[in-house]
């Protein structure tokens, strides 16, 4: 049976029986076309979901992850998430199972991806998902939770409000993080007064709208530089003011400016 709809959405019922395999580890390969999303899903397995190529976005209800190839989300079993395809993406899985998940997130979280987990994921696809325990398939993959239990965890992470004001903003600057509208001008689209927004910004994510903003040009600005584009032009198209208030912008966040960052993050 297709695990593809006319419209592009995929179901995961490809990878269903993953969750009752006796392995600990299970690695997936998977190539989503541009505009693919496959829908909402959980697994009874924990998931490390990577994309070798191409940009994905992850959502749970809770928050919205922009997934460049340098990184990859940890999604803990049970959590209901939909994956999109930004361009043509070549997703690579891990299945964990529950008693191996020892040491690793409790929460969704996104993980930076060292060259040597790349390496060891591009390597365990390749391997049959029945492969027998103790044998050297059944080795490396404890050497990959070895590995992911030491890849740092990545600021990345967009808390989506619930409340249907807040929301409508929230879903508005997705679409154009670019916008530099302030609370008072938010306000009268949202219908809600800018304390309002204000409060229900900090209640329902945790951050102030201000710093939302940033976090949401964060993702979108790791998603440009990976494909390529320049800095100076990344600033830009987001809204900065000049280069040096978006470099400034990114050293706080990460610790590095972007072109140091992101050659660390392939180590």
């Amino acid at each position: 049976m297709s695990d593809r709809t006319t419209s592009g959405e995929a179901h995961p019922s490809a990878v269903s029986h993953i969750d009752t395999m006796p392995q600990a580890v299970i690695a997936h390969a998977r190539d989503l076309e541009a505009g693919d999303s496959i829908l909402p899903h959980s697994h009874a397995k924990a998931q490390f979901i990577y994309a070798s190529q191409g940009v994905m976005t992850v959502t749970t209800d809770s928050g919205a992850f922009f997934v460049p190839p340098q990184f990859a989300v940890w999604m803990p079993a049970g959590v209901v998430h939909r994956i999109h395809a930004r361009g043509a993406v070549a997703m690579r899985t891990l299945y964990v199972r529950r008693d191996a998940i020892v040491g690793l997130p409790d929460d969704v979280c996104v993980l930076e991806v060292s060259r040597l987990l790349r390496e060891l994921v591009l390597t365990a696809v390749s391997y049959t998902e029945s492969y027998a325990p103790d044998g050297p398939e059944d080795r490396l993959m404890q050497v990959v939770l070895d590995q992911l239990r030491q890849q740092r965890t990545a600021p990345l992470a967009l808390a989506m409000p619930q409340d249907k004001r807040i929301r409508k903003v929230a879903e508005a600057m997705l679409s154009d993080p670019a916008d530099n509208r302030g609370l008072e001008d938010w306000s009268r689209f949202a219908g809600a007064s800018p304390r309002t927004l204000a409060r229900l910004f900090q209640s329902e994510t945790g951050m102030t709208f201000r710093a939302w903003r940033q976090q949401l040009r964060l993702q979108r600005a790791l998603e440009m530089l990976t494909e390529g584009q320049a800095v100076t032009s990344v600033a830009l198209d987001l809204g900065y003011d000049s280069p040096s208030a978006f470099i400034a912008m990114f050293r706080r966040a990460l610790g590095a400016s972007p072109t140091r960052y992101l050659p660390q993050t392939r180590n």
